[in-house]
């Protein structure tokens, strides 16, 4: 097995009372991917801050391996003295970096470089973010939620950019599709301590049932051999005192370990709140029409919504998914065509801005409305602390303000106050957002419980496939289709993938005439900034190629080498044949690009 490029050993940390990690180790060694799985607050992040050098652990060693490079996805980046999105990606970057990988990283990302990073939105920021990081191509890449923000063709690529690198990768993830592509040992930290198995995230669920059963099995065996002991010390056969005593210590041996076990924590109890049923049709929308500055976001769409459908909403950031849910739950009203809601309907809304209370509000007050100790649920009284329990919220984070939550911590407290109120429509804006693997299933399980009629955006393939029945995607210049099934079935009926941006408005041509349109002058021809760094690259790429040819060649014109070292006349045979391959192909890539800049310069 290789040398591992970053290892920790015995790494223990608490804040507070119960220790947060407890001898935990890990170790990356160059080619693998581990998904690093635990629930919210677990200490995954802060794992990977130790790894990262960021935090110093209360005991335990840090090993990197000399030379080897490592870069840190935090989940919330810092632009702090940064005027442009460029200059932070850049600030990533080591001496002596090539400067190409990031004006190229930025533009594969949608970004311009010229942004204001106190005025991006988190997508934006998350790209940004992803950029520095990929830039410098580490040995080791350590990623808190990449997928955060991003929309699926971004999810898309990231996957794809990462497979084709060679960079070691710890990544931390809710979005199972991402971490099973990816993926090829996992590490579950879990009560402070972690377990590992060489394959990937595929395979985790299945192992970490077995795990979780093996060891209810263990607890069992131990109550019975405590039942046992006791019963022996009552009215067992006196035996030599010495016995008796060394019995005793085995029993109070037994309790201690049955009293400091950490069980298993327990999964979310998501109920959501059903009011009366709603009618048999839910929404019906006609020609639905609506422009921002002359753009077409949405373009006479008509679609008819029953009681029961599970409706998804998909598309790249900046596509209008949030504009056509407020047009058909009639939050905004359309530019042209109409919308009607069936009747009964009693609507609960979860939108994507979780910062809209104040972060100085307790957990209780933010679930109670800051009226005494009872939450409303359904139109029955519950106690605040049966009602967090729910929600996985222990009972002294009763008084704990929202700005000391995590994320995902955050997320389940939305969660709370959405489904306690009576509904028979919920619309739920990117509800997966820092939700753990475990709080998901719950959340997949209470929706298909669900008696009433869901409207849903995310960017979550898995759980797009597991929750829908319908999606609803962009087709370009407003369009929307609509298609049977879930994400998997879209992409099927579709013959093809999300379109990377948003789409842009172009000119319809006049479908009654048939005469050929006036001649227009061409658009002028321009050098990407890829194809110009290739431009003054490759001669330097040609004539490295050249001294490998000229080098590989004079090994093979000694006459003795055949006889004398087979293997070494086969290994120079195989490389100069790739050299004269990628020679040939640089020369040819360099003559296309010399055209192209002729062609341009002198037009």
């Amino acid at each position: 097995m290789a040398p591992p490029l970053v290892q920790l050993k015995d790494i223990a940390l608490t804040f507070g009372g119960t220790p947060l990690l407890e001898g935990v180790e890990l170790s990356v060694s160059a080619g693998e991917r581990i998904c690093l799985i635990g629930r919210n607050g677990s200490g995954k992040s802060t794992l990977l801050k130790i790894a990262a050098g960021l935090i110093e652990p209360d005991r335990g060693e840090r090993f990197v391996q000399p030379g080897a490079t490592i870069r840190y996805l935090p989940q919330e980046p810092d632009f702090s003295g940064f005027n442009t999105t460029l200059a932070y990606v850049e600030a990533g970057l080591g001496p002596g970096d090539d400067r190409y990988p990031a004006r190229y990283l930025i533009e594969q990302l949608g970004l311009t470089g010229d942004e204001n990073p106190a005025l991006i939105s988190g997508g934006e920021a998350r790209r940004a973010a992803l950029a520095r990081v990929l830039a410098p191509s580490p040995d080791i890449l350590l990623l808190d939620e990449p997928t955060n923000h991003l929309d699926l063709p971004t999810i898309t690529w990231l996957e794809r950019e990462l497979l084709g690198r060679s960079s070691a990768l710890v990544t931390i993830s809710h979005d199972r599709r991402f971490l099973t592509n990816l993926s090829n040992a996992t590490a579950w930290l879990d009560r402070g301590g972690i377990r590992r198995i060489a394959r990937g995230f595929g395979a985790f669920e299945a192992w970490r049932d077995e795990v979780l059963a093996e060891e209810e099995r263990d607890q069992h065996k131990l109550d019975r051999k405590i039942v046992a002991e006791e019963h022996w010390l009552r009215y067992g056969v006196s035996g030599r005192r010495k016995r008796n005593v060394k019995r005793l210590a085995n029993l109070h041996a037994l309790r201690a370990a049955r009293r400091d076990h950490r069980g298993a924590t327990g999964n979310a109890s998501l109920t959501a709140a059903d009011a009366d049923k709603s009618g048999a049709l839910v929404i019906e929308a006609r020609g639905l029409s609506k422009a921002y500055d002359g753009r077409a976001i949405v373009a006479n769409f008509s679609t008819r919504i029953q009681r029961g459908d599970r409706l998804g909403i998909i598309g790249p950031n900046g596509a209008g998914k949030t504009t056509l849910l407020n047009l058909l739950t009639g939050a905004l009203a359309p530019d042209s065509g109409s919308v009607r809601l069936g009747a009964n309907i009693e609507m609960t809304t979860l939108d994507q801005h979780r910062e809209s209370l104040d972060p100085k509000t307790t957990l209780a007050d933010a679930l109670t409305g800051g009226r005494g100790d009872t939450v409303m649920v359904g139109g029955k009284p519950k106690h605040v602390s049966g009602y967090m329990r729910d929600f996985l919220f222990a009972q002294e984070q009763m008084r704990t303000p929202l700005e000391a939550l995590s994320g995902g911590e955050r997320g389940r407290l939305m969660l709370a106050r959405a489904l306690a109120k009576p509904s028979n429509l919920l619309v739920l804006d990117e509800p997966t957002n820092d939700l753990d693997l475990e709080t998901l299933d719950v959340l997949e399980e209470m929706l298909g419980d669900y008696q009433g009629t869901v409207i849903l955006i995310s960017h979550d393939r898995d759980f797009l496939d597991r929750v829908v029945t319908s999606v609803i995607a962009p087709d370009g210049n407003g369009r929307w289709l609509e298609y049977a099934g879930g994400y998997s079935d879209m992409l099927a009926q579709r013959g093809g993938d999300l379109m990377r941006e948003a789409p842009k408005k172009v000119a319809a041509q006049p479908k009654a005439d048939k005469q050929p349109p006036a001649p227009t002058a061409a658009p002028r021809k321009r050098m990407s900034f890829k194809d110009k760094h290739a431009l003054e690259t490759l001669p330097a790429t040609m004539d490295a190629l050249r001294a490998e040819i000229a080098k590989q060649q004079a090994l093979l014109d000694d006459p003795q080498l055949y006889a004398r070292d087979r293997k070494a006349f086969d290994a120079a045979s195989h490389a100069l044949t790739r050299a004269h391959d990628k020679l040939h192909a640089a020369e040819e890539k360099w003559l296309e690009l010399e055209l192209l800049r002729e062609e341009i310069e002198g037009g």
